[in-house]
């Protein structure tokens, strides 16, 4: 039977109202004015259609403003209207700056990136790098010389996203007081190492996560460290697609807890589609680099699969 008041709901609450009223953090950084994100630790749900529709790019939730409530409460669709009834009619407040903001211009990712400075000894990219991310000089001198890493303002790292014919699309950004990615740049995939001949393929949530299992695993031949840069969208399925063979192993080592599940699940799909192997490797510590933090010695703590 047709629910007037489901309607009205539907019609009256915005879910970007509801995510705030729930707790969650608005990301400005990497929100535009068609795509609010928020974040819950490592949860994210992108709100869309001018906040009547959403989805979870860590796996394939989405719908109205109903659905979202048993997203993040769950029950039946009676709780979802309890929940709902007190926040209808209010305004979404972190999100109002995003009406006023023009979506980002698409950038010439490769003349971006080839005019970009390379990080050098005593540069404030290689410095936070070194210093604040624990990454050791040898594992940032593979990174340059493979031509994965530039340095933007105030100390950014920039770590290069190329789709499957090898074409910058754009860059994570990583830095002592920023983390997001390029401005009208697309997030494909971050890779270090020769797809062709890799036989073992690690997949990190962030290209300083990749080089960091890298460097505790001491960079074993024939595996391809890569990054998803915290997404999962279209693009960087269809770039992993295209790199995946059926003699190779794919590992998901994803960050520890619920988002870092979701995303190994979507990438073993992925391999199975291939054809391929598949693996899961979890850190001890919340992500890679916390836990190349705590290895002593490299590789001791954590074999290769």
């Amino acid at each position: 039977m047709h629910d007037s008041e489901l309607d009205e709901l539907r019609a009256r609450v915005d879910c970007r109202a509801v995510l705030e009223q729930a707790g969650w953090q608005f990301d400005q950084a990497e929100s535009t004015s068609n795509a609010a994100k928020f974040r819950d630790g490592s949860n994210i749900v992108i709100v869309t259609h001018d906040g009547r529709g959403w989805f979870d790019p860590l796996n394939d939730a989405r719908g109205d403003v109903i659905a979202l409530a048993q997203h993040l409460w769950g029950g039946s669709i009676g709780h979802a209207r309890k929940a709902l009834r007190p926040i209808a009619g209010i305004s979404p407040a972190l999100t109002a700056s995003l009406h006023d903001k023009p979506p980002p211009t698409p950038i010439d990712a490769g003349r971006v990136w080839t005019k970009a400075r390379r990080l050098s000894p005593g540069s404030q990219g290689w410095t936070y790098l070194a210093d604040r991310r624990r990454l050791p000089v040898a594992t940032i001198e593979r990174a340059n010389a493979a031509d994965v890493l530039r340095e933007g303002i105030r100390g950014t790292v920039w770590a290069l996203h190329r789709d499957a014919h090898d074409g910058p699309r754009g860059w994570e950004m990583r830095g002592p007081s920023y983390k997001g990615f390029a401005k009208g740049g697309d997030k494909a995939l971050f890779w270090i190492g020769e797809p062709a001949r890799a036989m073992r393929f690690a997949v990190a949530e962030s290209a300083i996560d990749a080089l960091s299992l890298a460097t505790i695993e001491q960079w074993p031949e024939g595996t391809l460290y890569l990054s998803t840069g915290g997404g999962f969208g279209p693009l960087t399925v269809d770039v992993l697609r295209g790199l995946l063979r059926p003699d190779v192993r794919l590992v998901a080592a994803t960050d520890r807890g619920r988002g870092g599940e979701l995303l190994a699940d979507r990438l073993h799909a992925l391999a199975e589609d291939a054809g391929a192997g598949f693996g899961r490797k979890r850190p001890v510590a919340k992500d890679w680099n916390e836990q190349l933090a705590r290895v002593a010695v490299p590789g001791r703590e954590n074999g290769t699969m």
